[in-house]
């Protein structure tokens, strides 16, 4: 999460306020907000929190980090409920103007801006991998917790035109793609 708030930095680093949605009915979004408030003070960046676990609070959340917040970007917490909503998301920071950063490279093909995060086929290899020793006999809870280990940048350079984002060279060279 916190590489997202450098990337996110790095693309629009005249931002001074940021906003941050979140999914209030998540178990990860104490440990999520906490990361994300030391980042934003370590930066120097004001956070904004914004939560939403309805379509409709999506759309609220949209035009108050627009109106009221005045936010220069946007990050979106890695969660479910938000995957299965990714072409609003695209539709909303295409609307309002806003630069965001999500988890998973499905919400840039549905016309994010960028996401960063792991590799999904990296991940199911994993899965497939555990399966298998699971298969094979080995008991579960004996098996190791695994991390994801390859992770990847992905920019929907469609969506930074709409937008009106000028992302520099050096930025894409470092992408794992670039979507045009």
């Amino acid at each position: 999460m916190e590489r997202r708030f450098e990337l996110l930095t790095e693309l629009v680093p005249q931002t001074k306020t940021i906003a941050l949605l979140v999914n209030p009915n998540s178990p990860q979004t104490e440990r999520v907000l906490q990361a994300m408030q030391d980042t934003a003070r370590v930066k120097g960046v004001q956070l904004h929190v914004l939560k939403a676990s309805t379509a409709g609070e999506i759309d609220t959340a949209f035009a108050t980090l627009s109106s009221q917040l005045r936010a220069a970007a946007l990050i979106v917490q890695s969660d479910p409920f938000f995957v299965g909503r990714r072409g609003q998301f695209a539709l909303l920071a295409a609307r309002y103007i806003i630069p965001a950063i999500y988890d998973l490279r499905p919400f840039v093909e549905a016309g994010g801006l960028m996401s960063y995060g792991p590799s999904l086929p990296a991940v199911y290899r994993q899965v497939g991998a555990y399966a298998g020793r699971v298969l094979r006999g080995e008991k579960p809870v004996d098996l190791p917790v695994v991390q994801p280990t390859k992770f990847e940048l992905v920019v929907n350079l469609m969506a930074a035109r709409a937008i009106g984002l000028t992302i520099p060279e050096s930025f894409l060279l470092r992408a794992d793609e670039v979507i045009e």
